[in-house]
């Protein structure tokens, strides 16, 4: 259970807000974590994109840098009822240990 919780506090999901409303939700979580990932999936993945390029070329002074990039699909129902393949993408988002 304390992974699971952990899990969705490391983790911004990137949705239709503003951009830099994921931008300040992740430094947020950036002071007290030493690394948050940004997932999305479909139209999103743009907007996850820009928002750790926006913290890792905005906040070099910060030291924060990008880390692991993992892509991926997922499978879901669409409304008419058939399946379709939905592309995903989960940056990292690390201190500086240097």
């Amino acid at each position: 259970m304390s992974n699971e919780l952990n899990e969705s506090r490391d983790t911004i999901f990137i949705g239709k807000k503003p951009l830099m409303a994921y931008v300040t939700s992740t430094l947020i979580q950036l002071a007290n974590l030493p690394a948050v990932h940004i997932k999305a999936r479909g139209m999103s993945i743009g907007r996850a994109v820009d928002v750790a390029q926006i913290i890792a070329r905005k906040t070099e002074t910060a030291g924060y840098a990008i880390g692991d990039i993992k892509i991926g699909s997922e499978a879901l129902q669409s409304q008419d009822g058939r399946t379709r393949n939905v592309s995903t993408i989960e940056i990292e988002v690390k201190r500086n240990t240097t």
